[in-house]
């Protein structure tokens, strides 16, 4: 697809080149007069170019949109087209993957979680470090506030692993009503469930085949793929931990998200209690439980 700035300038060279009437060379490329005449009333700040430039180079995987988002954080007061137009002119599309055309199936209702806390979902990721050796990186998701709750990285993570990451997020934040999750052995262990009893934990399991019912890790596995495991190559277990914690901190308190009007997880989480939501459970998971805002998020 040929841009009009494209064809302002092969009408320039149509003109200087080839000495052809300006109305000829429009003519020859389908472009009106008026057009090729406009100039641009004021030019586009270099410091917002830079800073475009540099969001790009550090978050590969950003779209325009997101980057508009960032923008506004930081102070720049700027129009999303405008943003979109820098974006295009300097050739910083994302190349996007298309998605396999599924049937369409019934789904059952999902839960809207409506408090900090009230419910994590859980997950494991796979991956390889450079010399070949496997890597696993179990994931845990606030659903309510989106928070990247733990990120554990090892080179195999059976139960025990899963049970320690879980108690080192409960001393942090507190325990959880429940916990969603799919039927992967680690899930399914005596021992996660025994723990999971003792805790008053409710375990959640979804339909085999069935990711989309545990759609808030699942996503968030997307994000975790996208922006850290395809733009790094791990050396060993120790550079992967040191990566994702620092994604971790970065996704929970820079990047902002979406569906959570743009504010970042921690700060969604932070604006829920100062609304006088509280933010954890106490192990009992209908002592906590207080009806939210029925207004969308996002």
């Amino acid at each position: 697809m040929v841009t009009v700035p494209q064809k302002r300038a092969v009408v320039a060279e149509l003109q200087e080149v080839h000495q052809l009437s300006e109305r000829t060379s429009c003519e020859l490329v389908d472009l009106h007069r008026s057009v090729a005449r406009y100039a641009p009333l004021r030019s586009d700040p270099p410091d917002l170019i830079e800073r475009i430039l540099a969001i790009a180079a550090e978050r590969p995987r950003f779209g325009y949109r997101r980057i508009h988002r960032m923008l506004l954080r930081e102070g720049f007061v700027i129009n999303r087209k405008r943003v979109l137009r820098i974006y295009q002119q300097l050739h910083l599309q994302v190349r996007r993957k298309k998605r396999k055309q599924a049937a369409r199936a019934s789904r059952l209702p999902k839960v809207t979680p409506t408090l900090v806390n009230e419910g994590w979902s859980m997950d494991f990721m796979s991956d390889t470090l450079v010399d070949g050796r496997s890597l696993r990186i179990f994931n845990v998701v606030d659903d309510c506030s989106r928070e990247a709750v733990a990120m554990e990285v090892g080179n195999s993570t059976p139960a025990a692993v899963v049970i320690r990451a879980l108690e080192r997020a409960i001393e942090e934040r507190g325990c959880p009503a429940w916990l969603t999750c799919d039927n992967g052995p680690e899930f399914t262990s005596n021992a996660l469930d025994a723990w999971a009893y003792a805790r008053g934990i409710e375990l959640r399991f979804i339909r085999p085949g069935k990711p989309q019912e545990n759609a808030y890790v699942e996503s968030f596995n997307a994000r975790v793929r996208d922006e850290l495991l395809n733009q790094h190559c791990f050396r060993d277990l120790a550079e992967a931990r040191t990566l994702v914690e620092n994604w971790q901190h970065d996704y929970n308190n820079v990047r902002p998200h979406g569906s959570l009007k743009d504010l970042t997880p921690s700060e969604f989480a932070a604006r829920l209690q100062e609304e006088g939501y509280p933010s954890s459970c106490t192990g009992q998971p209908t002592a906590c439980l207080k009806p939210l805002d029925p207004t969308p998020v996002g």
